[in-house]
């Protein structure tokens, strides 16, 4: 007898190592992406086009995992596959009633079913489940098993496991069910299809009372939950999985093929409500137009919401396209850049007087967007109004090319026709830049003139480090100063946000870009051909829909930092007179009709590189300033700041803040100016 039962022992042993339970086959799972806190973005179908979220028990309700032991398997933690007891009732109550009044099926042995689907209901079918339970337990734990369960069971149709489930039926994760749900989720499995609330919902709810009637069900929830949980209806349709972000998922599956969870950046309630704006505001759009939108946190660089197109799902407005990623002509957007890089070069202020008239650059006539003229207005009106002659006598002043460095320091590479150089019209649109170049861009803006650059929302990391300043702070301020004031369209909340707007040259894209003091937010409208849409601008278009996605988006709005030191807004009057109107020197100051001699700065010299002990860490030493000509009284501005005090001789000093190059500029009680340039060791 010892040796049989020996022998019998290494058979068994030999067999369960020759014909292992198939669990490799269970662990197909759906693709899920998630946001920053771990919540499900969009899932996808496994191969097979079933809806299988990974479930364990810590993503469950625990008292639904009470509820199911109960109703289940009550003795799942003392058995080892097989519950000799209730498989003993079961066959006793077959042979007194003559039909099956409780199974003895085990979790265990029910987890085999599921991993092994068994051909027919017959006494061989059986053993072999009980055998498969037993060879479950000896290779897993009791927590495992119950996972496989959560993941496995089936929910009719495409349904598999709990969380998928519970979105279908109850629209949320199965974190927190109520008595109800629990018990409706309890009860499915034992007849998916026959039981589905969405087919079958008189069913569906007399089984999930026969649940809540067990003893031991009762005793798991409480007193009178039960009969409180009868009178809850059950739902009566099936709700679509979340689908939120959908471009952006696309993105990650083709960037890491095969991968079960895909962690983002993005936040979810921010990215739900903006594709609600979207889909509500691509039905009020003209035929085939759509509409892009891009948020993100310029303290940290991560996109926080990235909506690529009104509906992806939509083909009459080619919706699988991502729209934030597409080069198109940015109109005035980038306006504030080069306004922002005249106040840092103390070219002009808020106030400055500058000329909008009829005008030729060398053969280029810019035209202002109503085809009608302002004459004379200050720099504040001409941003405000979005004027494009004085924006192009601005960048004549300050450089293209000085304009496409600053881009090049947020690492935005705008696109430029093949073969041609920096020139005049981009200020008005003439390059090729993306939704997520402009938000970039404004990023720096919102983060005090210091850029970053924002990751894919998927796996890179946005990049701060070893970047250098867009626009130093004061010229942000200038900027936010006057952009936070332009009016909201008509309708729109007043959030305090600092925007611009913009139109392409032929009615093609509508553009809107604001911002708080932490959070920016881009909005394209066009159509995804590059045809016209007429009637539609940046004001009128696009605007409307950054506030409404921004006051939608639940973010609490940040106000804008206060001035930096030595930035503020000087009237007219108290401007010096070279800052009071613009002229086309390229100094950008007043021209001079006097035959005194105009000043100039002999030290220090132009491009000199002075050592001054900034690179040592020693406390810097001051830089001689000394000039011939002009007349006193003298103000020195240094990177757009003035110094302290009026000088009346012809010798200064100034205390530079660090190592790098600085801008000098003087100008004389006449208001004639020199400039250099210098590099301070």
């Amino acid at each position: 007898m010892l040796v049989v039962a020996v022998s019998l022992s290494m058979a068994l042993e030999a067999a369960d190592r020759a014909y292992p339970p198939p669990l490799e086959a269970a662990r197909a799972r759906s693709a899920e992406v998630r946001d920053a806190d771990g919540q499900l973005l969009r899932a996808f179908a496994t191969k097979d086009g079933l809806w299988r979220l990974k479930t364990t028990a810590g993503d469950v309700d625990p008292q639904f995992i009470r509820m199911l032991i109960a109703y289940e398997d009550h003795r799942f933690y003392q058995h080892s596959g097989v519950d000799v007891r209730a498989l003993g009732r079961a066959a006793f109550q077959l042979v007194t009633h003559g039909r099956i009044v409780s199974g003895g099926s085990t979790l265990s042995m029910q987890v085999a079913r599921l991993i092994e689907p068994r051909e027919s209901r017959s006494v061989f079918a059986k053993l072999k489940q009980m055998a498969r339970a037993v060879q479950i337990e000896r290779r897993l734990s009791k927590a495992e098993i119950l996972d496989l369960y959560l993941s496995l069971a089936p929910y009719g149709g495409n349904l598999e496991g709990v969380r998928a489930a519970s979105f279908a039926y109850f629209g949320k994760e199965p974190k927190r069910l109520s008595v109800a749900e629990a018990a409706l989720l309890v009860a499915l499995p034992q007849s998916p299809e026959g039981r589905r609330p969405d087919r079958f919902p008189e069913a569906a709810k007399a089984a999930r009372e026969r649940v809540l009637a067990r003893a031991h069900v009762e005793a798991a929830v409480g007193e009178g939950e039960a009969d409180r949980a009868s009178l809850v209806a059950v739902p009566r349709e099936r709700r679509q999985l979340p689908a939120l972000a959908a471009h952006l998922a696309e993105a990650a599956l083709r960037k890491a093929p095969g991968e079960a969870v895909y962690g983002t950046t993005l936040r979810k309630p921010v990215q739900d409500a903006l594709e609600r704006v979207a889909r509500e505001a691509g039905a009020r759009l003209p035929p085939k137009v759509s509409l892009a939108m891009m948020m993100a946190d310029s303290t940290t660089g991560e996109i926080i919401a990235d909506v690529g197109s009104a509906d992806y799902f939509d083909a009459s407005r080619s919706g699988w396209i991502d729209m934030t990623r597409i080069n198109r002509s940015p109109g005035s957007t980038l306006k504030p850049f080069i306004y922002g890089l005249a106040f840092e070069e103390g070219l002009v202020a808020q106030e400055t007087i500058i000329e909008d008239r009829p005008s030729d650059f060398s053969g280029y006539r810019p035209k202002n967007f109503d085809m009608s003229y302002q004459g004379d207005v200050s720099i504040r009106q001409a941003l405000q109004l979005s004027l494009n002659v004085p924006a192009v006598r601005v960048l004549e002043g300050v450089g293209p090319s000085r304009l496409m460095v600053r881009f090049r320091r947020a690492e935005v590479r705008p696109v430029l026709p093949a073969g041609e150089a920096p020139g005049l019209a981009i200020g008005l649109g003439g390059v090729g830049m993306t939704l997520k170049d402009l938000v970039q861009l404004y990023a720096g803006l919102a983060n005090q003139g210091w850029p970053v650059k924002l990751g894919d929302g998927v796996r890179d990391q946005p990049k701060r480090d070893g970047m250098q300043p867009l626009l130093e702070p004061s010229a942000v301020w200038q900027v936010t100063d006057i952009l936070s004031d332009v009016l909201p369209p008509q309708g729109s909340p007043k959030l305090g946000l600092a925007y611009k707007t913009g139109t392409s040259y032929g009615y093609r894209d509508a553009w809107s870009v604001g911002y708080d003091g932490r959070y920016v937010l881009g909005v394209w409208v066009g159509r995804p051909d590059n045809g016209a849409v007429p009637g539609i601008t940046g004001y009128g278009t696009a605007a409307p829909i950054l506030f409404e996605a921004f006051a939608r988006s639940g973010l609490a709005i940040s106000g804008h930092p206060s001035a930096p030191p030595g930035a503020q807004r000087l009237a007219l009057t108290d401007l010096p007179i070279g800052l009071r109107r613009y002229s086309v020197m390229a100094n950008g100051l007043l021209r001079s009709t006097s035959r005194e001699p105009a000043p100039q700065i002999v030290y220090p010299p132009e491009g000199a590189r002075v050592d001054l002990g900034a690179r040592s860490g020693e406390e810097i030493a001051p830089l001689m300033l000394k000039l011939q000509g002009g007349r006193a009284p003298f103000r020195w501005l240094a990177n757009g700041k003035p110094l302290e005090d009026t000088a009346r001789t012809r010798n200064s000093e100034w205390k530079p803040d660090g190592a790098g190059y600085s801008t000098l500029t003087v100008i004389d009680s006449r208001g004639r100016a020199a400039t250099v340039r210098v590099f301070i060791e």
